[in-house]
């Protein structure tokens, strides 16, 4: 994450009251969102497109009549910027986590988990941190459960194999 990227950041919450955040939080996500459009970056990183192209085009996508925020664009094109938005948009994320107490994380596996077992998973997990966190369910090909929450730099993992491994060890070792 670049310094820039969290300066910029700090500027917004201090530019902006805990209400207004939210829609800065909604109009950097869907910026966010536009950059995973190649002609939309291929634009802001044109050397023949001039600051002021690239500003109108960044604020035709917020659709909003917010002054603080088109300041904050123009501020950024000015500054030859844009293309932080992304970098901005993660910060962000991650200092609205912090600023919430609540975290998403990620379970891997390549088994089936319900409903009840998550919410068991996301209690435990809540309680442990005294966070509120939320995690999601994505099909991998791993062998056993991995638990990351990012932001806070957890990882669990129970893997079968390694189950095995420990068990055949401790067997080895009795006898």
């Amino acid at each position: 994450m670049s310094i820039i990227a969290k300066r910029y950041v700090k500027a917004l919450f201090e530019s902006f009251s805990d209400k207004e955040l939210a829609h800065v939080q909604s109009a950097l996500k869907e910026l966010n969102n536009a950059f995973n459009i190649t002609k939309f970056t291929t634009i802001l990183s044109a050397p023949n497109v001039n600051k002021e192209e690239k500003k109108a085009l960044v604020v035709s996508i917020l659709k909003t009549e917010d002054k603080k925020l088109a300041n904050f664009i123009a501020l950024l094109s000015e500054h030859g910027r844009l293309l932080l938005l992304p970098d901005i948009y993660r910060e962000f994320e991650f200092q609205i986590s912090l600023k919430n107490n609540r975290y998403e994380g990620k379970i891997y596996t390549d088994k089936e988990i319900d409903q009840e077992q998550t919410e068991n998973l996301q209690k435990s997990f809540s309680k442990k941190f005294g966070a509120d966190i939320k995690l999601k369910i994505e099909k991998s090909n791993y062998k056993g459960v991995k638990i990351e929450i990012g932001d806070i730099g957890v990882e669990a993992s129970f893997s079968l194999e390694r189950l095995k491994a420990q068990m055949s060890e401790h067997i080895l070792k009795a006898i």
